[in-house]
């Protein structure tokens, strides 16, 4: 997403936990010839870091357009394997450092009447054995997406909701606990999965037009619309689930 909004023109600021990888992807950027990024180490379960990321940004760049809320991993495993403990630590990520990053930026988007980005996902519309934690943290973006979309809405500030299907990304190779497994064989059939190109593409497409709320993925869509039209074969198809693992 950033190669492309770089490759666009934008001014980016690069803001996650490894920097080694964030300098990796600064240098490609400087190198295909586009503006360079700004880098910041942050992490967004802790108090602070994204109110200083903003605050840099600002004095970088002298304003903040847009801000793109994708901190997120998956805490997979059924109810009696899992402790409370797990369920905090997905909503710490999920849930609360994305509110972190949308209050942090809030007051500058207002000046811009920019856009906020949630990245959800179409686990945040059906959820399935096994995925309790994560489909909890994406029903609750997906709820704090639709109140503050009209809240947001007379201040000139545009609110997305990106709910992906799945798409290729290093968010299988992470584990319970948060920690990366590079080797890691991908869970998802690979027909199944949408190149990242792709998907950022229809992501920014949905950015550019204000949408309320984008699917991505046709699989996506699919199940989102059985959900909304016919949720008992969501439910018989996680009874299936359920039995057979």
């Amino acid at each position: 997403m950033a190669w492309q909004l770089s490759r666009a023109g934008a001014s980016i600021t690069l803001a996650a936990r490894r920097r080694e990888l964030l300098d990796g992807l600064a240098q490609r950027i400087i190198e295909g010839g586009n503006p360079r990024p700004l880098v910041i180490e942050c992490d967004v379960t802790r108090d602070g870091d994204l109110e200083r990321a903003v605050a840099q940004t600002v004095r970088e760049f002298g304003k903040l357009d847009a801000i793109f809320a994708n901190a997120g991993f998956g805490v997979v495993g059924s109810l009696k394997k899992l402790s409370v403990e797990d369920y905090r630590r997905q909503f710490e990520t999920n849930v609360f450092g994305v509110l972190r990053t949308i209050v942090a930026a809030l007051p500058e988007i207002e000046k811009t009447r920019g856009n906020i980005v949630i990245i959800g996902s179409v686990a945040g519309w059906t959820a399935t054995p096994g995925t309790s934690p994560y489909a909890m943290s994406k029903f609750a973006l997906r709820a704090l997406a639709n109140c503050i979309t009209p809240e947001l809405q007379p201040l000139g500030v545009k609110v997305t909701l990106i709910s992906p299907g799945f798409v290729d990304s290093n968010i299988r190779r992470v584990s319970n606990d948060g920690n990366f497994h590079p080797a890691a064989k991908d869970s998802v059939p690979s027909w199944l999965v949408m190149s990242t190109e792709k998907a950022v593409r229809q992501i920014l497409r949905a950015v550019a037009r204000g949408k309320r709320e984008a699917i991505i993925t046709n699989h996506g869509k699919i199940l989102v619309a059985i959900e909304r039209f016919a949720p008992w074969l969501i439910r018989a198809a996680g009874r299936k689930i359920n039995a057979s693992s």
